[in-house]
């Protein structure tokens, strides 16, 4: 990888834009996720690979993030739901086991 070196500003806010061959270089788009690693007195930023190959999962994902953050579209989960998500809590799962009866989604 080719060194760079380019100077951002920060602004009021802390926002800094990262400079375009920066972005080049990483291979990043509107919507890519960077971490911040503090080493000492230097930040290193890094492209966070994506959890989701699947774009609508990742779309979902987002949105439902901007929802949490946002306080939109959030509603507590039905009593009877949560008290059977906690009693399987543990509960061993064989993702590769065959399912029995039908299944309605």
């Amino acid at each position: 990888m080719p060194a760079i070196h380019e100077v951002a500003t920060l602004t009021s806010k802390g926002q800094v834009t990262l400079p375009k061959a920066v972005r080049q270089l990483l291979g990043l788009n509107t919507g890519a996720k960077v971490a911040f690693d503090v080493r000492g007195s230097e930040v290193v930023v890094s492209r966070v690979q994506a959890d989701h190959e699947d774009p609508a999962i990742g779309a979902f994902l987002d949105l439902l993030e901007a929802d949490i953050r946002s306080g939109r579209n959030i509603t507590a989960l039905p009593d009877d739901l949560a008290q059977t998500m906690l009693a399987n809590v543990r509960h061993p799962v064989n993702l590769d086991e065959e399912i029995d009866g039908e299944v309605s989604l």
